[in-house]
């Protein structure tokens, strides 16, 4: 039978919008008190202005603090995870409470806090006093069995100093100073419920164990669709994000205006090293985000499209956008076709009569822009030709090279020419002629 909610792809009815981007993991937490051993940091005479020597005295103390705090999430010291905190804020004690409870329920390999760069808040100097210290602080971690290697985020965080210790008196007030790309994680929000099904963990709502489940079986169902028809080795591991709340790593969940802007899900990558700077390495380790709208009925074929860019954005960031789309848009059709009770046929259908007469290039960023459907359709069909040509493995050794060594547009025609014998203009003609 046909499977209606399988016919179009890319925005047609959801935008499946996977991202090389970088994510900035939001986590709010301070330090543990530092007692005796805190450095203290005497106003000089202008109030606020310290000289270097009590700069790296003051930051000296507070990474101190930052590493008791870490220690405190790895052994499960709740005491001493709230030791830095403001006891006379009640609300504040609570949300540490509550990002304790929450990062208790993942296993980090390794987690370190440490001060990364002063963010003067004329809100809290107003609020705390001169001597109040608002910054960055980095979090960098690894999650056992699904990050490679750490990762690293900004959160914002304001100090004050009381009785020698430093004491965490805000967790939020900085936020227009952090990375801009999705710095919630999460942990950040309620409690949550953490279902681990083989390589697959999912993050859902506490109390919604069921729903968590449900996606842990569709998510592993998606992982082995990708590893049937992606021919490069890829572990499987993925934590898959489901919750109710819309800000979980301030994914925006709309892509332009009316009917099928909708994002369904978005596939995000985490970097070691500061989230703000220019990204010239692939990333690290990925999550996907899934709409809240969508979560209760998320289908296994746009989890398979949002996991092969998981798959495949590890091996670098130089591939061109048709073939990025392209790639996750054939593993999805694939595998929904693995089973013979489903099909893409009129998918195919649109696409052959509908987007091939107008292209004209493959792809770009611009084309995406101002014609999602067709985009992803055209984008499809060429990887579709490029398999019926090459075979899965040969489209993915071209992904593979274009990933890595595609530096200008003299390497990326070259390696487009050496692995398909055409040049672009000669693939988009080929394309145009192919029946799918």
């Amino acid at each position: 039978m046909k499977h209606p909610r399988r016919l179009f792809a890319g925005a047609a009815a959801l935008v499946l919008a996977g991202t090389a981007g970088v994510v900035a993991v939001r986590l709010q937490q301070g330090g543990s008190a530092v007692g005796s051993s805190a450095a203290a940091i005497k106003a000089t005479a202008t109030p606020g202005q310290l000289t270097d020597t009590q700069r790296a005295a003051r930051k000296t103390a507070v990474d101190a603090a930052l590493a008791k705090r870490s220690t405190a999430v790895l052994k499960g010291d709740l005491k001493g995870f709230l030791a830095v905190v403001d006891p006379k804020q009640p609300r504040l004690v609570a949300r540490q409470r509550m990002l304790f409870t929450n990062l208790r329920k993942f296993e980090f390999t390794a987690l370190k806090y440490f001060v990364a760069d002063e963010r003067p808040s004329k809100v809290l100097i107003a609020k705390y006093g001169a001597e109040t210290f608002s910054t960055r602080v980095m979090m960098r971690y690894q999650l056992a069995g699904l990050d490679r290697k750490p990762v690293q985020t900004d959160l914002g965080y304001a100090f004050v100093q009381r009785g020698g210790a430093w004491v965490l008196v805000d967790d939020s007030a900085i936020e227009e100073t952090l990375s801009p790309d999705g710095h919630r994680q999460p942990w950040d929000f309620q409690e949550i419920s953490v279902i681990r099904k083989g390589k697959v963990l999912v993050v859902v709502d506490k109390g919604e164990p069921a729903l968590g489940q449900k996606i842990a079986k569709v998510s592993q169902g998606a992982v082995d669709g990708v590893q049937r028809h992606w021919r490069r080795p890829w572990s499987g591991a993925v934590m898959v994000v489901a919750m109710s709340e819309p800000r979980v790593m301030a994914t925006v969940w709309t892509a332009g205006s009316g009917y099928g802007w909708t994002i369904a899900a978005k596939a995000v990558s985490l970097y070691d090293g500061d989230p703000w700077a220019e990204k010239s390495v692939p990333p690290v380790s990925s999550r996907i985000v899934v709409n809240p709208a969508v979560r209760s009925k998320l289908d296994q074929d746009l989890l398979v499209h949002e996991m092969t860019h998981v798959a495949t954005l590890q091996l670098g960031i130089k591939t061109p956008i048709w073939l990025v789309e392209g790639i996750a848009e054939y593993v999805r059709c694939a595998s929904i076709e693995d089973d013979p009770h489903w099909t893409v046929d009129p998918y195919r259908k649109t696409v052959r009569t509908k987007y091939l007469s107008s292209m004209k290039v493959l792809p770009t960023q611009a084309e995406f822009d101002a014609a999602g459907d067709r985009s992803y359709g055209q984008s499809w069909w060429v990887t579709a030709y490029l398999v019926d040509e090459l075979g899965e493995k040969g489209v993915a050794a071209l992904y593979t090279d274009l990933a890595r060594h595609s530096t200008s547009q003299k390497a990326y025609a070259a390696i487009l020419k050496k692995h398909t014998g055409k040049t672009a203009p000669q693939l988009v003609a080929a394309v145009k002629k192919f029946k799918g």
